[in-house]
């Protein structure tokens, strides 16, 4: 029974030691997606423009992630 309490008493720090390793996707999909669109201007100056607009979707697509992560606790029964 000492096992099963000490478990329980765990579960908040675990929570944030796993949404933590949550956000390190969305970090590297945006490091990823910003530093392409950095090398696809200055590969092609004249679609910075399109090549910005696109960047701004998938931004917001990859932090959807990250607001999935940090709501996913607050619907699971704990």
């Amino acid at each position: 029974m000492a096992d099963v309490t000490t478990l329980a008493e765990m579960g908040g720090n675990l929570n944030t030691i796993g949404y933590g390793l949550a956000a390190i996707g969305p970090a590297i999909g945006l490091g990823i997606l910003i530093g392409k669109v950095v090398e696809g201007t200055a590969r092609q100056p004249e679609m910075a423009g399109r090549l910005q607009g696109l960047m701004w979707i998938g931004i917001g697509l990859i932090e959807v992630l990250a607001l999935i992560g940090i709501a996913t606790p607050f619907f699971l029964p704990s």
